[in-house]
């Protein structure tokens, strides 16, 4: 076969892997624990709304929570219980904020709701199709959380040519998709084919870095032994990071660039990540909703760090446990990797359905932060930068407040991945300084529309007054014109009686006068 043509994009880093550590077992199921705690905004979009009540028991796979908007996803039991609490409970956030969550007392026996797979998918609906994936409660698995059924619906106009799973596990310590490449490439390619149908793409690519040999070697396989191998294509990048972010592997395998405020399927493509697909396969296939994923249990704080499947909502340290917790207390917490990952602030918090990766790291994963000096201008930072921005003039920018020159050089154009600040000799946290930038211009958004909305409404009000007052005014004029007319009628009335009485009293004269009187006629006798 011909070699795919590979592009380069700008910047990116390379990194210590610390991988192997995870990957010399296979994985396996994580103990079901006593109780599971599923925050009800587990995803990008509006919370899922709890369908359930305290005392109120549920099989595994069972709806507890449905999807409250478009941009939304529900809630499925993980195991069959008893709902004990519906209330605030720590969630993985940075803030360490609490959030509403289900808390379910598991009773061990692992009772399934009704299972419904649809295996005859090729003659459904495209759809229809859809909705089964929104109705699996399935989100993007690696990190995003977007809802995956509107990845499925770019629209009547829009023709996917490519279709492209993603397979670039870039950030140090993550293995759990290399996993799962490794041992269940067969429900990789069976997911692929159900994306391939309800997109209706004409090629797929299945993209993984070149540090991945095993998995390589497993999905070649499952690909052979597909009905459709010839329209897929494994490809191997190079191991960089961000290479898995999705604008870099485009151009990294197309050599395309995604348009500004644009969308991969505005140039006829869309990425799904590899967990995501073989999560659409178990929706479809086997009528199992999202309620576990493979999370990788790593870093120093742990004997034997590995990968896990876990049910959504195992609270962190019964995992950390699990892998051999060790007395020397982990510096930080973080879920996801160490360059775009999140300080999770009590190991009580859960497992939720964007949770890839558990580092108990030590100071020898992650050193503690150096002290931070003045910038040098070195530029280092516009180097490294995957986005192609100016690192540097938006730091000036964000710590200036001056957020509409920020938003002029495309702020909201990075991805966060961190590469500014890893190459930053002065160690400034610049991905700090942009996501204040951004919440500052969101939390500024939201009080203009607050205030746009206030100023609707007073509006409103004002307007409603004037066309009270001009209706009232205007019952008033008709009021007094009915009065005038009834008044103008009494006294056409009263005129027309006068006038009869007058002509009755001059008709009675008139006959007075012609008429004799008696004693006039007796006399003339």
């Amino acid at each position: 076969m011909k070699r795919r043509r590979l592009w380069k994009f700008h910047g990116g880093v390379h990194l210590p892997q610390q991988k192997t550590i995870s990957t010399t077992m296979p994985v396996h199921a994580a103990q079901l624990p006593k109780r599971l705690v599923l925050p009800l905004h587990q995803h990008i979009g509006a919370s899922a709304k709890a369908v359930v009540e305290v005392g109120d028991n549920v099989l595994k796979g069972e709806l507890i929570a449905h999807a409250s908007g478009y941009v939304s996803a529900p809630i499925h039991a993980p195991s069959s219980g008893t709902v004990v609490a519906i209330a605030d409970h720590p969630i993985p956030h940075p803030s360490g904020l609490h959030a509403p969550c289900i808390v379910i007392e598991t009773d061990g026996e692992e009772r399934w709701v009704e299972a419904r797979p649809y295996d005859d998918y090729l003659h459904m609906d495209p759809s229809h199709l859809r909705n089964l994936v929104r109705e699996a409660g399935i989100v993007g698995l690696g990190g995003a959380g977007f809802p995956s059924y509107i990845k499925l619906n770019p629209g009547a106009d829009k023709v996917i040519d490519t279709l492209i799973l993603n397979g670039a596990e870039c950030e140090p310590f993550i293995t759990c998709d290399d996993m799962l490449m490794r041992e269940q490439p067969e429900q990789i390619v069976e997911g692929l084919h159900i994306l391939q149908h309800a997109l209706r793409a004409k090629r797929c690519i299945i993209a993984l870095e070149d540090n991945k040999p095993e998995a390589y070697t497993a999905l070649s396989a499952a690909v052979a032994k597909s009905e459709r191998c010839n329209i897929i294509e494994i490809v191997q990048i190079p191991t960089i990071f961000p290479a898995g972010g999705e604008k870099q592997l485009i151009k990294v395998l197309t050599g395309k660039e995604v348009p500004h405020d644009g969308l991969p399927l505005h140039i006829g493509l869309v990425i799904q990540n590899v967990a995501t697909c073989a999560a659409i396969h178990r929706a479809i296939n086997l009528g199992q909703p999202l309620i576990s994923r493979y999370v990788t249990i790593t870093g120093g704080g742990v004997s034997q760090p590995r990968n896990l499947e876990v049910l959504i909502g195992t609270p962190i340290q019964e995992l950390l446990e699990q892998c051999g917790a060790l007395d020397i207390e982990p510096q930080r917490l973080i879920m996801g990797g160490p360059m775009m990952g999140i300080a999770v602030h009590t190991s009580s918090a859960p497992i939720i359905k964007t949770s890839n990766c558990v580092i108990a790291a030590t100071d020898d994963d992650l050193p503690s932060p150096q002290p931070v000096m003045p910038c040098i201008r070195c530029g280092a930072c516009a180097d490294a930068c995957p986005a192609l921005l100016l690192p540097q003039q938006l730091y000036w920018y964000a710590r200036a407040k001056n957020l509409e020159r920020i938003q002029e050089i495309n702020l909201f154009d990075c991805i966060e991945c961190g590469c500014c600040s890893h190459v930053c000799p002065s160690h400034i946290p610049l991905v700090q300084y942009f996501r204040f930038a951004k919440t500052e211009i969101w939390s500024q958004e939201r009080e203009k529309e607050r205030a746009d909305l206030a100023r609707q409404r007073h509006d409103s009000r004002l307007e409603r007054i004037e066309r009270e007052k001009a209706e009232r005014a205007a019952r008033l004029q008709k009021k007094k014109q009915a009065l005038k007319e009834r008044s103008a009628g009494d006294s056409s009335k009263k005129a027309a009686i006068a006038a009869a009485v007058k002509r009755a009293q001059e008709k009675k004269a008139r006959q007075q006068t012609k008429e004799p009187s008696a004693n006039e006629e007796d006399s003339s006798q």
